[in-house]
């Protein structure tokens, strides 16, 4: 067993190893020495770049791809209690283990910072791993999204600090005891998971509470849902560390300007009295409020402030995060994760501040619903924020892990932007949505897809229509 290796953690069995979470961990498993193998419904990149770090991963799930000497099995929120392989190891008696009990193991022994909230958790957390890195620190991370410089998910690294995206969605980030937690916002989300915001306010209250003697809470000021935690904490911990941050006047670390430069910002803060300016390499005011969360974390960790805040231009952005597809025929095309009313309505005014500032004639939209409980809840909202695009095409629902809500369909959204004087249509057939866009396309234009589902991959398809 290799040194620092959970026992457990040996020879692991992940279910579902090609997700985002789960692949991290794998990834930092496997460079740690432990003999890792899982399955996956489909082959696909983030697979082959585990094959590459000695990891066996079968396609398909079938209780013979679990190996009987397996120490554990590493299993999801998402995996359904009839997953053959998960009935194979209560047979063999192998133990089950969440995937945060994984990760909040690989954190022992080292200086964990824990990026939680609503939206933005993995751009923060990814603007924390470069800068640090690029610094010499040699973080150890576990990512949502895959870095567009590396280009993974998780690394192992060889210094004292983990940074970490902590999952709210299934209380999970209870699990974890860091140094250092970032709470970037506080919102209802996750509606099969809790049925109020005053559920919302207690799981990030207990998630806070997890902060170890001496850590510190990094927190927005501008957002009431992490306002109302601020004040939650003062009560149950009083001696805890609080840093705001914000462009509100009480913030202890100050964002005083965000200036946008094309698909860039120019973000100045002011720390501990002291100005510093620096680049964000994605535009958008939320993006520049993430990089001063993860500037501020640094600080609590001991990093010098003058030395972080350039290190954070490091960062190129994550993959689905405002990412550049490409250009053809004059149009640009960007890919957005946004899926809940309040990134979508970011995402969509940064895209617009950058298309104005770059000449573009229209912003056009190609949106993908993404689980029936959201749309139930949120379609509304969802449609008012497409009314910030000059035209948008909807896609049906991706469900996911969920099954069909009666009545719930992409129609709730459409009907709440044509009621908001938007410019929408639908498609019902995922494959002929590129050309649909693309023809609606003209020199100039920006191009977004947005969504956490599969239309991430409708992106090249519009460029090859567009190149028609």
């Amino acid at each position: 067993m290799a040194p620092g290796l959970p026992t457990a953690m040996d020879r692991p069995h992940f279910i579902g190893i090609g997700g985002a979470g789960m692949s991290g961990i794998a990834k930092i498993l496997a460079q740690r020495g432990a003999k890792v193998a899982g399955s996956d419904a489909k082959d696909s990149a983030t697979a082959d770049a585990l094959r590459a770090l000695g990891a066996r991963v079968h396609i398909g799930h079938a209780a013979d791809h679990l190996a009987d000497d397996a120490t554990s099995v590493v299993v999801s929120s998402a995996i359904r209690a009839d997953n053959p392989e998960l009935a194979r190891a209560e047979e063999l008696g192998i133990p089950v283990v969440h995937r945060s009990d994984a990760l909040a193991s690989l954190m022992d022994g080292l200086r964990p910072i824990a990026v939680a909230g609503t939206h933005g958790k993995t751009t923060t957390t990814s603007m924390l791993a470069v800068s640090l890195a690029s610094l010499g620190l040699h973080p150890s991370y576990a990512i949502g999204g895959d870095l567009d410089v590396p280009g993974s998910n998780a690394d192992h690294g060889t210094g004292e600090i983990f940074v970490a995206e902590a999952d709210e969605s299934d209380r999970s980030f209870h699990k974890y005891a860091p140094e250092v937690a970032i709470v970037l916002n506080v919102e209802l989300d996750h509606h099969a998971n809790y049925a109020s915001m005053d559920e919302i306010h207690e799981s990030f209250q207990i998630f806070a509470d997890k902060i170890v003697p001496g850590g510190t809470l990094v927190v927005a000021a501008d957002q009431e849902g992490a306002r109302e935690l601020t004040r939650r904490i003062a009560k149950s911990r009083p001696e805890l560390r609080v840093v705001t941050y914000g462009e509100s006047a009480d913030a202890d670390v100050r964002i005083t300007g965000v200036t946008p430069q094309g698909l860039k910002s120019e973000v100045t803060a002011v720390v501990d009295g002291t100005e510093l300016r620096f680049a964000v390499s994605v535009p958008g005011r939320h993006y520049a409020h993430n990089a001063v969360a993860a500037l501020a974390a640094g600080v609590a960790l001991g990093v010098p402030a003058a030395e972080l805040a350039p290190a954070l231009a490091s960062y190129t952005g994550v993959k689905r995060r405002l990412q550049l597809k490409g250009e053809a025929a004059g149009v640009q095309v960007v890919d957005s994760y946004a899926h809940h009313p309040t990134e979508m309505t970011a995402d969509l005014e940064a895209m617009r501040a950058a298309a104005a500032g770059a000449g573009h004639a229209r912003l056009l939209v190609l949106f993908q619903p993404h689980l029936f409980s959201r749309t139930q809840e949120l379609g509304t909202e969802m449609g008012q924020a497409l009314a910030l695009a000059d035209a948008s095409v909807v896609l049906d629902i991706y469900p996911a892990r969920e099954d069909p809500i009666p009545g719930v369909t992409s129609g709730l959204i459409i009907d709440a932007a044509h009621a908001a004087g938007a410019d929408v249509r639908a498609v019902h057939d995922k494959e002929t949505a590129p050309a649909v866009i693309a023809g609606m396309a003209e020199p100039g234009d920006l191009v977004l897809t947005m969504g956490a589902g599969d239309v991430t991959d409708l992106g090249p398809l519009i460029l090859a229509a567009l190149s028609k």
